[in-house]
């Protein structure tokens, strides 16, 4: 594929008036900012409007979700690693794999498994997203996936069924626009087709989301503030201000590596249903 250098300034300018808008509302920081105007043009620039579109419908979707009865969850704040506001790193982590699909359509351009891939990832990314901002405010406790037992809310690995339910309806939405902006056109897909790909994208994400929730429970790592006496993702310091001790899982594997291995699980679900 030949890379159009008009799209790619045109990207470019797209995506910097878009960060910067995020920043100003501040659900960017700073850092998150540049992260999300460099991704923006990658996938701009190198894929085109379709690509483009499926971007911004996660990350205006998500970031509305994140300001959604923001009072009601600010008591579980101090269960997440970072807030609302997204930084570089949480920016990578939802988006990097799936720009990692747009420069490998550059190199495959006639092949349809890396659309797939980039749309399994971001509905990956979006169910995650969507099951964390609503599950929290389910009536019922979550579970965790592991052993079925009650915990808190905000518990890293917990779920219930309104978060399940609602990370099936993030991803459905990215999997919605994945297939309006289909490569070739709609009118391109039969109604099996389109079935089939609404499917295949709606799938990968909730089991990219799973695989977070899976994750979450065994291998990342969770610690302990003794002031506080809570199960925190914070570290080195508690929102109080105090030092956490890790409780469990590895030291190197925290929240932004953990949605890193979510987008890259819907990601591969997605494609491998493609090329097999």
């Amino acid at each position: 594929m030949k890379i159009n250098a008009i799209q790619l300034v045109i990207g470019l300018a797209a995506a910097v008036v878009i960060a910067l808008a995020a920043y100003r509302a501040r659900s960017l920081s700073r850092s998150g900012a540049l992260a999300a105007a460099v991704l923006g043009t990658v996938v701009f620039g190198l894929g085109g409007l379709g690509w483009a579109v499926l971007l911004v419908g996660f990350f205006v979707s998500s970031s509305g979700l994140s300001r959604f009865a923001g009072r009601r969850k600010e008591a579980l704040n101090e269960k997440f690693s970072k807030g609302s506001q997204r930084d570089y790193a949480q920016v990578a982590a939802n988006g990097g794999i799936a720009g990692l699909f747009v420069i490998l359509h550059v190199l495959f351009p006639q092949a349809l498994w890396p659309w797939a891939g980039f749309a399994g990832a971001l509905a990956a990314a979006n169910a995650d997203t969507w099951a964390t901002e609503l599950g929290v405010l389910s009536r019922s406790a979550p579970r965790l996936i592991t052993t079925g037992q009650r915990v808190e809310r905000g518990t890293s690995g917990g779920i219930s069924a309104a978060g399940t339910l609602a990370a099936g309806s993030g991803a459905l939405f990215i999997a919605l626009l994945a297939v309006l902006f289909w490569p070739g056109g709609l009118l391109a897909l039969g109604w099996e087709q389109i079935a089939a790909a609404l499917a295949a994208v709606t799938l990968a994400g909730l089991a990219g989301s799973l695989v977070d929730s899976l994750l979450g429970a065994t291998l990342q790592a969770i610690y302990h503030c003794p002031a506080c006496g809570k199960e925190t993702e914070r570290h080195p310091l508690h929102l109080c201000g105090t030092p956490t001790t890790r409780l469990r899982g590895l030291s190197w594997l925290g929240n932004d590596w953990v949605n890193t291995l979510c987008t890259l699980s819907g990601a591969l679900a997605a494609a491998l249903w493609f090329v097999f």
